[in-house]
């Protein structure tokens, strides 16, 4: 397999938010997805930056998703698709916006070094019901999954400072090479080609890759009928 490109990355903004009660279908929900840039170097633990946390941690937060990255070109997208919409960064909920390539070459797995802390793609973005409290419209869940825009969540390998404006340095690229768009691909899929049977099987030696995926691409390629071809 040919080496993969090391495309730069730069960190534009640091985005935190702590939870919040708000009024949704006449309901309060407490909801973390309100963030904000914030100035400095921020302190970025196991779980969590400094000055952010997760509201519903059975499906929010943990060591395997302690950051949510997402990509300007993201951004770029949803503009199109919501003129007139004020779109500031961390307008997804994500903690970290930043400038590089897309889900298709950021791969489960890949570890890079932001600032004095270092980290490792772990899975995909699932939206859930908050993304339509964020933008006002439950119809928003189903877009962001058909944008295919999905953004990708990161472990913490080693805590640090990080801030806007830091480069994201490539350490190591996993040689099983897996890309969060793929991931995501795979997990929305009716049926599964030879091709994407293989590439499952790719994703579960991947390390970084969390037990509740692994889990289900493994009961996923059962109930298909493909666990052995």
């Amino acid at each position: 397999m040919a080496p993969r490109a090391r495309s730069a990355i730069k960190l534009i903004s640091v985005n935190c938010g702590l939870p919040k009660e708000v009024l949704w279908h006449g309901q309060s929900v407490t909801t973390s997805i309100f963030k904000a840039p914030v100035e400095g170097r921020v302190a970025l633990r196991t779980l969590n930056l400094d000055g952010d946390r997760q509201s519903d941690l059975s499906v929010h937060g943990g060591k395997d998703k302690a950051v949510y990255c997402y990509q300007l070109s993201h951004y770029d997208y949803w503009k199109a698709k919501l003129p007139g919409r004020a779109l500031p960064p961390g307008s997804f909920g994500e903690n970290f916006t930043i400038d590089g390539p897309d889900d298709d070459s950021i791969h489960i797995g890949d570890r890079f070094a932001i600032g004095s802390a270092e980290v490792v793609v772990t899975q995909p973005r699932m939206p859930c019901y908050k993304l339509g409290i964020r933008f006002e419209s439950d119809e928003m869940i189903k877009r962001f999954l058909e944008s295919g825009r999905m953004g990708f969540y990161l472990a913490v390998t080693r805590e640090g400072e990080v801030g806007a404006g830091d480069e994201i340095r490539t350490l190591s690229l996993d040689p099983h090479a897996v890309p969060v768009s793929a991931i995501m691909r795979l997990y929305v899929a009716k049926k599964y080609e030879t091709s994407d049977v293989a590439m499952v099987r790719q994703a579960l030696e991947v390390e970084a890759l969390t037990d509740s995926w692994k889990d289900y691409f493994r009961e996923k390629l059962t109930l298909l009928g493909a666990s052995r071809i």
